[in-house]
């Protein structure tokens, strides 16, 4: 068995320590977080940080690390309130990847690594032609993170764009179908797969497929 304990962690090479702590949880979500300046210049960038945060009002959590000086995506949003989060498919995954790669302030990584913009009547940030399942948000609250100079962001979901088929009867998205990555860690992608779904958990109740009779 592997035992790394707290002052050992401070202590493994940078990129070995980055690599470890990044992929120690197993599978997370992936998208590509879009956004336009007031001059209307586009920025693009893949995240693996959004996070649930509650139905109602429809919020969801997304986590901006403090790598670059200039930070075109945050700029973005507290600019123009807006901005998207587009799924990943397997066809097009290694352009998204290359979103994540350090390009000039300024520069539109929807042009340089060839994907789509697609905009929405009423919605300054653009969306991602390509993909599957689209997300609008607008800013909601921004969360300054001291301990290590992250920034959270809340934002309420105010438009979906899905294509057809991709929303069960129940409100269900099916990933499956819309062929939504995932990632673990900083560079290993994959397609998950379907396993099951199951009932609400009741005391007593034995868990059971929602498909069971």
């Amino acid at each position: 068995m592997i035992s790394i304990k707290s002052d050992q962690i401070y202590q493994l090479e940078k990129q070995y320590r980055i690599s470890l702590i990044n992929s120690l949880v197993g599978y997370k979500s992936l998208n590509l977080l879009g956004t336009i300046s007031p001059e209307g210049i586009t920025n693009l960038c893949i995240i693996s940080s959004a996070f649930h945060l509650g139905a109602d009002p429809p919020l969801l959590g997304i986590v901006i690390r403090p790598e670059r000086a200039q930070n075109d995506t945050l700029t973005n949003i507290k600019s123009t309130g807006q901005y998207t989060l587009n799924n990943v498919l397997p066809e097009w995954y290694k352009q998204a990847h290359q979103t994540s790669a350090y390009y000039s302030s300024g520069v539109s990584e929807f042009d340089t690594c060839g994907l789509k913009k697609l905009y929405c009547a009423g919605f300054k940030a653009p969306f991602v032609g390509q993909s599957t399942i689209r997300i609008g948000l607008e800013l909601r609250e921004i969360i300054d993170v001291e301990i290590n100079g992250t920034t959270i962001l809340i934002g309420e979901i105010v438009q979906i764009l899905a294509d057809d088929t991709m929303i069960a009867a129940d409100g269900t998205v099916d990933h499956i179908k819309a062929k939504t990555m995932t990632v673990a860690g900083l560079d290993s992608y994959f397609l998950p797969q379907a396993v099951g779904r199951l009932a609400y958990a009741k005391p007593g109740v034995e868990p059971h497929e929602l498909n069971e009779s």
